[in-house]
């Protein structure tokens, strides 16, 4: 392992794990996703933000999809109502 070069370096599972608790601040963790996705120079950095990156946007999707049907407002209101 120690003969790759560091673009080839794997990462530690904790790696992914501050990766992971970084990635979930709002604001500065998606801009940071985002960088690293980009322009990363390890590429399984890379590739975990892109992963990353690709189950959030499936997330956003599901959520906006519930919302337009009214799913998630239906839900929202029989919790208020109890």
């Amino acid at each position: 392992m120690d003969n790759l070069p560091s673009k080839y370096q794997p990462l530690s599972p904790w790696s992914y794990f501050w990766l992971q608790i970084l990635y979930a601040i709002p604001i500065i963790g998606t801009i940071i996703l985002i960088i690293n996705a980009i322009s990363h120079p390890n590429i399984n950095v890379r590739n975990y933000s892109r992963s990353y990156f690709c189950g959030l946007i499936i997330v956003l999707i599901i959520t906006f999809s519930l919302l337009a049907l009214g799913v998630l407002g239906d839900i929202a209101s029989n919790f208020a109502s109890k």
